[in-house]
């Protein structure tokens, strides 16, 4: 995952990938609720993307923009993901860079 050109790159391997543009992203704050699955699972454009069941952010998208799992199309309103550093990835999306 990293931010390039006003844009947050979300892939986990061949599974799932997005670009999501930072003025999309509505809310970023960090989600305690359990996680008890690891990989990209979603439904009705909520998707949880994460190798593990720390650190993991919420990110509000609207407009809901397009992301890929296993290579087909799907509708992205709302992403978890995990990541080693929760602060750090939502101050860097929330700067609108």
């Amino acid at each position: 995952m990293r931010v390039q050109g006003g844009t947050l790159r979300v892939k986990f391997g061949w599974g799932f990938n997005a670009e999501i543009p930072l003025a999309s992203i509505k809310d970023a704050k960090p989600n305690n609720e359990r996680v008890y699955s690891w990989g990209a699972h979603g439904f009705r454009g909520r998707w949880l993307v994460n190798g593990s069941s720390k650190g993991i952010v919420e990110l509000t998208v609207d407009p809901p923009t397009r992301a890929k799992v296993m290579g087909v199309p799907v509708t992205l309103k709302t992403l978890y993901v995990s990541v080693t550093d929760p602060d750090a990835l939502i101050a860097e999306v929330s700067a609108k860079a």
